[in-house]
């Protein structure tokens, strides 16, 4: 079947019905807050959106404002309502892109509802975050629902309440901080300070942003310096390309007096950010690495933010140590030996009692993704042994990786320090097996 974009324009309605409708999410009559689920997919929150009748995945992404569709290659036909062409400015290396705006769009959240919310609609295939996550994502999603509600985040239980600021009363214990934040261009910012050298403090305004993966961003000034210790890096993807820059580790970072030790940090090329006019007077970007160790209550409407440090807290921050980035590429087919070395197939159906089947080379051919290396670092352990970009992991350190998710295979790759990892890879056709040794990165 050809996958298609059903569009339609309606000038009309365009012109005179939606210029009176507000742009935003209600609750039903009498319900106090609506909770979701979500899933936790490298630090960032996915959660289910129905956009005029189609059931959507978007990223919950504190740091957008309009909500923004992409990567619509799985949906054989969604509704978009009064279009028009514009131009988006994104973080990355290349240039600003070109977009549709679609109005007037009726978007359902398990019961929180808006009539007429503006949608941007990404056409270029290439912007595409779900071979990287591993899940299918069709859009990203945010300011509108925090502007709205009070957010509450529970990232140990991975469920997010969404309460009607009208009736919603603060419940504040003895461990949870209650943090003055400033929204300026739909953005929310959040002061800190961080110990970068062993030097003194430096008071920073940090950007809120459930939709970076990472730990925190810093900007390069007089008073942020790169540590010594560090190794380029490829941070992440944004609208407009690829984000390089600098990993390191600074002594802490200190929000309130929650402070996180040898924190996780990345100073990004600044180029990435050429196309942004004003910053909001910020340093840098908090982002989900650190604010998944939070439980977390945003109340965009009196400019105020609750943390209460979870289970998370004291977990080591995770780095890519082996220098390998990995991407979902398709399907592939798998065959399995599901006899036992006698010829004995046991049935996991226990209907009519325990039967064994007696079943000559038995074989179980199964449809899996298909994970390939799509970047390796330079200098890295991944990159000395001689693995390639492009080439198709098939097993680590002798387990098969189609039984796994993708992040759990990264997390194989790059667990403890000092540990040789064995990889089997497909190249051309040929089985190829790799073996490295985790370094450290900072000692």
């Amino acid at each position: 079947m050809l996958r298609k974009l059903r569009i339609h324009i309606a000038i009309l309605t365009m012109c005179f019905t939606f210029s009176v409708i507000a742009q935003s999410y209600q609750l039903p009559a009498g319900e106090k807050f609506h909770k979701v689920k979500f899933e936790l997919i490298n630090n960032l929150m996915i959660i289910p959106v129905e956009v005029n009748g189609t059931e959507l995945s978007f990223v919950l992404d504190s740091g957008v404002g309009t909500p923004i569709l992409f990567n619509l290659a799985d949906q054989d036909s969604i509704q978009l309502n009064s279009v028009t062409e514009i131009t988006i400015n994104g973080l990355g290396e290349g240039d600003p892109i070109n977009a549709l705006k679609s109005t007037g769009n009726f978007v359902k959240l398990g019961s929180i509802k808006n009539v007429s919310q503006d949608i941007y609609v990404v056409m270029d295939a290439g912007i595409n975050f779900s071979p990287d996550l591993g899940v299918p994502v069709h859009g990203i999603i945010g300011y509108e629902l925090f502007r709205d509600f009070v957010v509450d985040i529970n990232y140990t239980n991975k469920a997010i309440k969404f309460y009607d600021p009208d009736t919603y009363k603060h419940r504040i214990s003895k461990k949870s901080r209650v943090l003055d934040m400033s929204v300026i261009r739909k953005k929310a910012y959040l002061n800190a300070s961080v110990l970068v050298k062993g030097t003194e403090e430096v008071p920073v305004r940090l950007l809120m942003d459930t939709g970076s993966s990472d730990a925190v961003w810093l900007f390069e000034d007089d008073r942020l310096q790169v540590p010594q210790k560090y190794y380029e890096d490829f941070l992440g993807k944004g609208l407009s390309g690829d984000i390089y820059g600098k990993r390191t580790k600074i002594d802490h970072l200190k929000i309130s007096d929650f402070i996180l030790k040898d924190a996780k940090a990345a100073f990004p090329d600044m180029e990435t950010f050429n196309t942004i006019m004003d910053f909001g007077g910020r340093n840098g970007t908090l982002g989900g690495e650190v604010l998944k160790r939070f439980n977390l209550v945003f109340d965009y409407g009196n400019r105020k933010v609750v943390l209460k440090k979870n289970s998370n807290f004291n977990k080591m921050f995770k780095y890519n140590i082996s220098g390998i980035n990995l991407q979902h590429a398709g399907i592939r087919y798998v065959s399995e030996r599901i006899a036992d070395h006698n010829g004995i197939v046991w049935s996991e159906h226990k209907t009519y009692g325990d039967i064994q089947m007696v079943l000559q080379g038995a074989t179980r051919l199964s449809v899996v993704p298909e994970i390939i290396v799509s970047g390796i670092r330079q200098g890295s352990p991944a990159h000395s042994a001689g693995l390639q970009e492009g080439d198709v992991i098939l097993a680590v350190n002798g387990k098969s990786i189609h039984r796994y998710k993708m992040q759990e295979v990264m997390s194989m790759l790059n667990d403890n320090k000092d540990k040789k990892v064995k990889v089997l890879v497909e190249r051309y056709n040929n089985d190829l097996l790799f073996s490295f040794v985790l370094k450290p990165l900072f000692e």
